[in-house]
């Protein structure tokens, strides 16, 4: 059975962490082949959309795997196969894995459909549309195992959350459900478990609709522009408008509404 699957429905990507007997934890071989699907979604044109689950009902990613993959990041256990070798010789597989600095160009949607701990609330964090089921587990618990979230969960949490919650989660390791975060803004919908895929499908669809090329410049915008002062902002964002006003898009939306039509866009 493959730890991860992908499937390509129109311009909307599924990938799905296949663990569910482990919890969707991260072992080797699923750190190596998650990095190569990033990169073969980064590279092909088709896709505009991700949305990422986990298998099964219960977890959506329990983080790395305690059995193999901590114990060869800490050095306690040597390589045992192909995967364990890769991850020795290049440890920033882990972070690719997660997109921890490793942007893949286009919006990658969450469906949280179980708990989501440690590096499993890391890679939710690296999404940039959220849906969560009610009822969840979402937490850091690294500092109880002696380390710190290093997936961009230290750096990052309290962009997402506010200070008092962030530190509640990083310090205190202990799982908050994700109702008690419903008004947070943390993620975009809290959904019965049963709708999570669904509606993170519905949202992926209606972002896919859109011009591709002014979706992902707005979102560069928006992540390049959070630690720039505002003039440096405003910049950013003019030469993004202005490189996108050369495009077919471009001339192909404004025409499609004055025509009473949907658009057909092409991404040039």
């Amino acid at each position: 059975m493959s730890v991860l699957t992908y499937e390509l429905d129109g311009h909307v990507g599924l990938l799905t962490l296949n663990r569910p007997d482990s919890r969707n934890s991260l072992n080797p071989e699923l750190i190596v082949r998650l990095t190569q699907i990033w990169e073969q979604v980064k590279e092909d044109p088709n896709v505009r959309v991700v949305v990422l689950t986990g298998a099964g009902d219960s977890t959506f990613c329990s983080g790395f795997d305690l059995g193999t993959t901590i114990p060869l990041i800490t050095g306690t256990r040597e390589p045992a196969d192909e995967f364990e070798e890769a991850i020795k010789a290049d440890r920033d597989l882990l972070r690719r894995a997660t997109l921890v600095g490793h942007d893949i160009g286009i919006p990658i949607v969450a469906a949280v459909n179980g708990h989501a701990i440690a590096g499993g609330m890391e890679l939710l964090l690296a999404c940039d549309l959220r849906v969560v089921a009610q009822g969840v587990k979402l937490g850091l618990s690294e500092v109880a195992l002696g380390l710190i979230p290093g997936m961009g969960g230290t750096a990052l949490l309290r962009r997402h959350l506010p200070s008092a919650l962030a530190m509640e989660m990083l310090l205190c390791a202990k799982p908050i459900i994700s109702d008690d975060l419903a008004e947070s803004g943390l993620f975009n919908r809290l959904v019965p478990a049963s709708e999570t895929l669904t509606t993170a499908l519905d949202i992926a669809q209606t972002v896919a609709s859109n011009a591709p090329l002014a979706v992902q410049a707005a979102r560069q915008v928006v992540r390049k522009s959070a630690d720039l002062e505002e003039s440096k902002a405003l910049l950013l964002e003019t030469e993004a408008g202005e490189a996108l006003t050369q495009t077919e898009d471009a001339t192909e939306g404004p025409l499609a509404f004055m025509e009473k039509r949907q658009p057909k866009f092409h991404g040039r």
